[in-house]
C-alpha cells in the first residue's frame, strides 16, 4: 500500500503544564477538522503513560513513569478509526541519568512543556481496520 499526499497545512505551538499530551493533541486535531496527517513534538513531562504491544498476546502492556521525563522525541500519524479522528504516537523518554524509554503514547501523559508541529495531508484520510494476523487496527488498503 503507498498513498501520495501534499501538505495542506503545517501548525506550530504549544501545550501548558498540566494538560494531557494525548488528549490535548487529539482536542487540536479535531478542532481544526484535520483527518491526515502528522504530529510531532519536544518538550518534558511531568508524568508519562506507554505502552508496548505484547506481540505474542496481541495486548498492550502499559508502564507509567511519576517522574519528570525530557520528551526527547515524539512522532506520530493522524488517521481515522471507528469514524473517529486519531493519533497514533510513539515517544522516547529520557530521565536524568541519561536513560531512555519508549513506546506507545498514551493518555495520563501530563505535560511540564511541550512544543508541536502538526502537518495536515491533503488527500483521503487513511482509516484503520482490525488486522486479524496482528491483531491490530491497521490502515485500510
Amino acid at each position: 500500500m503507498l498513498k501520495e499526499y501534499n501538505i495542506k497545512n503545517i501548525y506550530q505551538g504549544r501545550l501548558y503544564t498540566g494538560d494531557d499530551l494525548l488528549k490535548e493533541l487529539t482536542s487540536i486535531v479535531k478542532g481544526k477538522g484535520i483527518k491526515v496527517g502528522k504530529i510531532s513534538a519536544i518538550g518534558a513531562v511531568q508524568r508519562a503513560k506507554i505502552s508496548y504491544y505484547n506481540q505474542d498476546e496481541q495486548v498492550y502492556q502499559a508502564k507509567e513513569f511519576e517522574k519528570h521525563l525530557e520528551i526527547v522525541n515524539l512522532l506520530g500519524n493522524i488517521s481515522i478509526k471507528d469514524e473517529e479522528v486519531m493519533i497514533h504516537a510513539h515517544i522516547s523518554l529520557g530521565d536524568d541519568e541519561g536513560n531512555l524509554f519508549g513506546g506507545h503514547l498514551a493518555e495520563g501523559t501530563m505535560v511540564f512543556a511541550c512544543e508541536f508541529i502538526i502537518e495536515e495531508y491533503q488527500g483521503e484520510p487513511l482509516e484503520r481496520v482490525y488486522d486479524e494476523t496482528t491483531g491490530l487496527t491497521l490502515w485500510n488498503e
